[in-house]
């Protein structure tokens, strides 16, 4: 995971608490958030074009997008990225997976020499994370409200783990029954329509064509799981602390930021929440795996 400064073209101040938590005087600048062409990217530019590791990145793209760009910010910031995406590439295991965090700024190069780096076909996801609530420091255009996360695999078959997200408070009242095991919904046991049948029987004065077979429906019997309807039917049980949750998508609204009033808040002024980062670890690591950050 690499959360890279963003060439914003601004400063990022870092504000530090004392120690007993109070307000210090103490500032300084985290980073100088802007890149300009002169000798040390035009040295790194041809280093990246020398190295056997670049492949097409540093044989073709490069150049294209130095032609296209020329020689100013942007093309300096995209060389610092390439060289070090090529060195990334390099050391991430096969089974490995790389997230690069930033912004529209930049974004839509990045991505291309991400496909340089790692190979059209190891795209994953582009992921929207919404940072901030909209708000009105944009003139004539949209309010900026999101960050891009850039998913790539090393390989095809990468460590993938399922991630499932919380149901809205929307879905929730969908579970509107309650006994001792808590809330839940009633789903169809009925097997009218589905295409690969089902079986036709009477089951305690109530005759069907049931999904299941008699011996499964006195299971859920004796397990409390069945619910008989006013109107002479019989449905299954299904409670909201079983189910998963949501399958995650690639757009994220469920995190927030790092605000003022946050316990998290260290004063570093691009702070990303640890709920970000654990959703990205957990989906792409294993416990004891190694993860770099290489910013």
């Amino acid at each position: 995971y690499l959360d890279p400064p963003f060439n914003s073209n601004r400063d990022y101040n870092a504000f530090f608490t004392s120690p007993k938590g109070g307000e210090s005087h103490a500032q300084i600048t985290a980073f100088e958030d802007t890149w300009h062409w002169g000798s040390q990217a035009e040295t790194e530019y041809a280093d990246l074009l020398k190295n056997p590791d670049a492949g097409q990145l540093g044989e073709t793209l490069m150049p294209a997008l130095r032609s296209f760009l020329g020689e100013n910010d942007m093309m300096a910031y995209l060389t610092m990225m390439a060289s070090r995406l090529v060195e990334m590439h390099r050391v991430l295991k096969d089974t490995g997976s790389l997230y690069l965090h930033c912004d529209p700024t930049a974004s839509h190069y990045l991505k291309i020499v991400l496909d340089g780096a790692f190979g059209p076909t190891s795209f994953k996801n582009e992921i929207v994370w919404k940072r901030t609530s909209s708000h009105s420091d944009s003139i004539n255009k949209f309010s900026r409200i999101h960050d891009v996360i850039f998913f790539y695999s090393k390989s095809n078959k990468p460590i993938w783990n399922k991630i499932f997200i919380d149901y809205d408070d929307e879905y929730k009242k969908r579970f509107k029954y309650k006994d001792d095991k808590g809330y839940f919904t009633d789903g169809d046991l009925s097997a009218k329509g589905l295409s690969g049948g089902g079986y036709e029987y009477e089951y305690k004065g109530i005759s069907g064509y049931w999904r299941c077979p008699v011996e499964t429906m006195e299971r859920l019997d004796k397990e409390n799981r069945l619910y008989y309807t006013k109107n002479n039917g019989i449905r299954i049980k299904r409670y909201l602390e079983e189910l998963p949750g949501v399958l995650c998508g690639d757009v994220w609204t469920d995190i927030f930021p790092i605000n003022s009033q946050s316990q998290e808040r260290l004063g570093y002024p691009t702070q990303k929440p640890a709920a970000l980062l654990e959703r990205i670890i957990r989906a792409s690591s294993n416990p004891g795996d190694v993860v770099l950050d290489p910013f």
